[in-house]
């Protein structure tokens, strides 16, 4: 199994067959000798900085109705909010002298924030602080919805695919979404002129080893300038409430895979992971991460945006959640940066 983590060293790419021969055989041993590969390679193009993102959720109202998301619209034990303008710059405000240089605006499918109001948020933004970046993740839009946030000076986009195999797909999501439309969304992302990132959850419902090969193949093809990847971790009030969660070991191994195929990728430590482990986040950098995403939510709001159960950090202030960031990197001899954070070339 060496041999192919060697192979995908030098060549960035393998066949679909090779990434699932490496994820059945997935033990310590193979892990060390990938991350090993994958740090080296982060180290040579990124050093041993750590970029950060503000996280803002700011509405988890959803109109989709997705088998594995606590804010689907059937969960009736949701308490729902909306964050308004005021309380969005408040927020970058607070991140902003934290040192905070990229704001992330996520939130369900929301009606209420139309087009208008995504764009006057971003505006606003992008008036106070022009150093800054913003990221939205605000799911499936029209392709002239995606040209007006661009227009209106939204940098990036985060779309996770979820999986590239369109059974899989249908197996996880209502029959009203799918993963066409998805792929759709990502390509005119990409066409108007967003940095584009796409993800997965790891050990989803019904996953198989070919499926997660089937993901690197897309992301090996696509070539996004983020991807996102977490362990899958239930929620109870959904219907994959009872189901298991993925596992921290197969989640670090998918990151050092991605590392390896894309080495100038931003890829994230996931709140995900830190949730399953709790030394998951740091784990996640050793792995060939490059980026983490604290909170900037206002606390009254944190545990109400809940998309799978036992969230961390729900009750920490922006600061809290900065300087412990701070204090985790550094013990394992990284350094978190003061900048947007974008992507370099190799």
């Amino acid at each position: 199994m060496k041999n192919l983590i060697d192979k995908l060293e030098k060549q960035h790419c393998l066949q679909k067959d090779e990434y699932a021969s490496l994820i059945r055989n997935c033990d310590p041993g193979l892990s060390e000798y990938l991350f090993e590969k994958s740090r080296n390679i982060r180290h040579e193009i990124y050093g041993h900085d750590i970029y950060i993102r503000g996280l803002i959720e700011f509405t988890n109202y959803c109109k989709n109705d997705c088998l594995y998301c606590g804010i689907r619209r059937s969960n009736k034990n949701a308490q729902r909010y909306r964050l308004t303008k005021e309380e969005i710059l408040s927020c970058c405000e607070n991140g902003y002298s934290l040192g905070f240089r990229t704001f992330v605006l996520q939130g369900g499918e929301d009606p209420f924030f139309t087009d208008d109001r995504i764009c006057e948020i971003v505006e606003e933004i992008k008036k106070k602080y022009p150093d800054c970046a913003v990221t939205l993740s605000i799911g499936e839009k029209s392709r002239e919805s995606y040209q007006r946030y661009f227009d209106s000076g939204a940098d990036r986009y985060l779309l996770r695919h979820e999986t590239a195999d369109p059974v899989h797909y249908s197996r996880l999501h209502p029959p009203e979404l799918t993963l066409e439309k998805r792929m759709r969304c990502l390509y005119d992302l990409r066409d108007i002129g967003y940095q584009v990132g796409c993800g997965f959850m790891v050990g989803s419902p019904f996953q198989t080893e070919e499926n997660l090969a089937e993901d690197m193949i897309f992301i090996q093809q696509f070539r996004p300038d983020m991807v996102g990847i977490g362990p899958f971790i239930p929620q109870k009030d959904t219907p994959f409430g009872e189901m298991e969660s993925g596992t921290a070991g197969l989640t670090l191994f998918m990151l050092g895979l991605i590392r390896l195929a894309l080495p100038c990728v931003l890829l994230p430590s996931t709140t995900a992971l830190g949730t399953i482990d709790p030394r998951g986040r740091e784990k996640g950098i050793l792995a060939g991460a490059n980026v983490v995403m604290p909170n900037l939510s206002p606390v009254s709001v944190r545990k109400k945006y809940l998309l799978y159960d036992n969230k961390i950090c729900t009750g920490d202030e922006a600061a809290e959640c900065r300087n412990c960031m701070q204090t985790r990197m550094r013990s394992i001899g990284y350094d978190v940066t003061v900048c947007r954070g974008d992507r370099k070339n190799f």
